[in-house]
């Protein structure tokens, strides 16, 4: 059995963080997305097929010719089509039943195994409070009679995950698929099709983790998630003089310095230098090469590689991109005053986070001028900047 992985979007609404990259590279809880799926697929199938488009030489580049000794192959899909158009790319790579993922969520072992031992075509489905927003799955003795996009009135709280069994009949199925209403080849539209050619699909009910990883601050949430089991261990440097409070991970090549304060969960990964006199705490990760330094705070954040925050500053629940750099002073707020959720820009548009505590978003190599100030929602594009003193209360273009 195989696994096609779906990565070939762009992931515009997790943008500045996806200018240079794919969405299924960002790291959540120090790991690439796509390779936390890689991982969960590894002990159920012999091979990989990825289909990539967008900055595909990233995902090739991370990913390899050969994961944990398995094979990986690549299909294009250059116009991102829709799951049905992504899964039909794979006709020629897969050989007999194989699995669908997707690229950019976090899922368990327990959901893959549901699918592989349901035999034939089979549809992952989780029990949501609201299945107005979703694919919404109706079965009669774990057999699939309908599904129904998004629908006013559903008729099951039961929403499809978008993660699948199929034997390679759905090509067949696929092939038949016509554009949809909003121009994409829809998968569902194909499980119709094999539906009406009387082909049993079962439904696999889960109740367990499912993240769809597809805004930024959903970053912070996957990764708070993982790291609530987190077990702490010690390969790194840490100096007498430092505290390490709870889970913590510090990675070998990584080093803690005398007075630095961490408190878990938090992972430290390789390269990574933080203290002296520092705080750190919450789901922070503090990712490889990242400085953290004197008299700085970080709490319930990602700092991605090679970021620097080196000197009195503040820095709470943000996700900091690639060679970001906050000069000496930087303060981040994370709190509206009128205790309302934090907003952010997400194509164009600002959006309800749901989060009462959410910082800031930098893309790659921000960089920020000494004793500037962040508002929380604010977010900073691939290379954009402020001035010494300058108070942020508007997104920064790069």
């Amino acid at each position: 059995m195989q696994a096609v992985v779906v990565a070939a979007g762009e992931g515009t609404r997790m943008r500045p963080l996806t200018a240079n990259r794919p969405k299924p590279t960002l790291p959540v809880a120090g790991t690439p997305l796509v390779e936390r799926v890689l991982d969960v697929a590894e002990p159920y199938v012999d091979g990989y097929v990825l289909v990539v488009g967008y900055r595909d030489e990233v995902i090739r580049d991370l990913v390899g010719e050969e994961y944990r000794g398995l094979p990986v192959e690549y299909v294009e899909q250059d116009e991102q089509l829709g799951t049905a158009h992504a899964v039909g790319r794979a006709a020629d790579a897969v050989d007999g039943r194989f699995l669908v993922l997707n690229g950019d969520v976090v899922v368990t072992d327990e959901l893959v195994a549901g699918l592989v031992d349901a035999g034939g075509t089979a549809v992952a489905t989780k029990p949501v409070p609201d299945p107005s927003n979703y694919g919404v799955v109706s079965h009669d003795d774990g057999r699939l009679t309908e599904l129904v996009e998004k629908p006013e009135e559903p008729p099951s709280n039961l929403a499809n995950l978008g993660l699948y069994a199929f034997e390679e009949s759905v090509f067949d199925a696929i092939d038949r698929t016509e554009l949809s209403e909003r121009g994409e080849y829809e998968i569902t539209d194909s499980i119709g099709h094999l539906l009406d050619d009387g082909e049993e699909v079962s439904v696999v009910e889960y109740d367990g983790p499912w993240l769809d990883v597809g805004r930024p601050w959903e970053l912070l949430s996957a990764t708070e998630t993982i790291l609530e089991g987190l077990e702490g261990r010690i390969e790194g440097e840490v100096e007498d003089g430092a505290t390490l409070s709870g889970p913590v991970v510090v990675e070998e090549g990584a080093r803690v310095r005398d007075g630095a304060y961490i408190e878990g969960p938090v992972v430290v990964q390789s390269g990574a230098d933080v203290g002296p006199n520092c705080f750190v705490r919450g789901a922070t990760v503090v990712g490889p090469d990242v400085r953290v330094g004197n008299a700085v705070e970080v709490k319930n954040s990602v700092l991605m590689r090679g970021t620097n925050v080196a000197h009195h500053a503040y820095v709470g629940d943000s996700v900091l991109g690639r060679d970001v750099n906050f000069g000496a002073g930087t303060k981040v707020a994370n709190l509206r005053h009128d205790d309302e959720n934090v907003r952010l820009t997400v194509k164009g548009e600002r959006v309800d986070t749901g989060r009462r505590k959410l910082g800031v978003v930098c893309g790659d190599g921000a960089k920020t001028g000494i004793n500037s100030s962040l508002n929380a929602g604010v977010t900073m594009g691939t290379g954009a900047t402020s001035r010494p003193g300058e108070a942020v209360l508007r997104d920064v273009d790069g």
